[in-house]
């Protein structure tokens, strides 16, 4: 009998899929199958896997003529609630409808059956991701300034939309969302950790004894990054495309404004594990502040407890990164050879600089 490898991650056909102890991420002749069904292309498929995500997996799929995004969770067994592909499809089908720059959805598939998880299809939008390159038409002193202001300036946008009524106010409730966040990623730190790190408790317990009062309500990303942002493949900068909805659900703005801003490259600055688009660092970007001061110039909030929401981004970030690590430590991301054992360090500097916004340990002088 002919076998696969195990650990694959492209197999093309069910029965090798069934060959193997680890399931694959994508099974060719159960996608090509799947896109017959919804009337996506003809012939056999080609796949590329895009971007380097450490949760859900996205493939770019052609087929004759036609280019569609297949995104998916990971290889189970994980929590659903945590990487669920069909909430994210209909967030990003309300949100298309209030003219956020989302990727049309095509079709979703609910049956497990088909990959081992649920997954979507979405339109491919072209563009480009900004991360660790400045791409040559937006390299200029004037364009790097402007595809900082886009960022900013669309989440701005997002935040602007009324969350009240409609569909859109099913998706969460905003009353107690910050309460929430501290009280779920408390908890979450002693089932994700096989080590001791007291600055986890402190700085949670920080956070709980300094809770700010929400001064609005919207919907929240979760993960609100220029490397989650597609932007149009010619001057000037525009975004074509906001990625990655898995976390948004409904709450206080503010808390995209200071994940945005603490995971924000900037020149001096000590680099952590979510400095994911380094690019930021060199001259013409907007620095954190004057990201900060664009957006209160457009909605008027009160920043003054800001410091607040960038601890709470660095400590959601240092726990969830801490899941990643224990997962490598136990051998189950066999293929991870580099983000997750840098996490050993790695989370310590995110706690590190969490400790520093909330004034809990001086910050190093630049």
């Amino acid at each position: 009998m002919h076998t696969v490898p195990d650990g694959v991650e492209v197999v093309a056909s069910r029965d090798a899929a069934r060959r193997l102890q680890r399931p694959p991420l994508l099974v060719v002749d159960a996608v090509t199958d799947f896109l017959d069904t919804h009337g996506v292309g003809r012939g056999p498929i080609a796949w590329q896997r895009i971007g380097d995500g450490q949760s859900n997996v996205t493939y770019l799929i052609e087929r004759g003529g036609d280019r569609v995004v297949l995104r998916r969770g990971p290889r189970p067994p994980l929590p659903r609630s945590t990487h669920d592909m069909l909430r994210e499809a209909r967030i990003q089908r309300l949100l298309r409808g209030h003219g956020v720059p989302v990727p049309e959805i095509v079709a979703v598939c609910e049956d497990d059956a088909v990959l081992g998880v649920p997954f979507y299809l979405m339109a491919h939008v072209e563009g480009t991701v900004v991360t660790g390159t400045i791409p040559s038409h937006l390299s200029s002193l004037d364009q790097r300034g402007a595809t900082s202001a886009a960022v900013v300036d669309t989440l701005v946008a997002l935040h602007r939309i009324d969350v009240t009524e409609g569909e859109l106010a099913s998706l969460g409730s905003p009353d107690g969302y910050l309460q929430r966040q501290v009280a779920r990623f408390s908890g979450l730190w002693e089932v994700n950790t096989s080590r001791s790190l007291p600055a986890v408790e402190r700085i949670g317990d920080w956070l709980g004894r300094n809770l700010p009062a929400s001064q609005a309500a919207a919907v929240v990303h979760g993960d609100y990054r220029m490397g989650n942002l597609m932007f149009a493949p010619q001057a000037p900068a525009r975004v074509r495309a906001v990625l990655d909805w898995e976390m948004a659900t409904l709450g206080d703005p503010l808390a995209d404004l200071g994940y945005l801003t603490a995971t924000y490259s900037e020149a001096g600055a000590p680099a952590t594990p979510l400095e994911l688009t380094p690019v930021t660092r060199a001259p013409g970007y907007l620095t954190r502040c004057q990201l900060a001061q664009r957006y209160q110039s457009h909605t008027e909030l009160d920043l003054t407890a800001l410091p607040w929401y960038q601890t709470l981004a660095l400590w959601k970030a240092a726990i969830f990164c801490e899941a990643i690590y224990t997962r490598w430590r136990r051998g189950e991301r066999p293929d991870d050879t580099d983000f997750g054992p840098s996490l050993e360090t790695g989370v310590p500097r995110l706690l590190e600089a969490a400790a520093q916004y909330a004034g809990l340990i001086a910050t190093p002088r630049a």
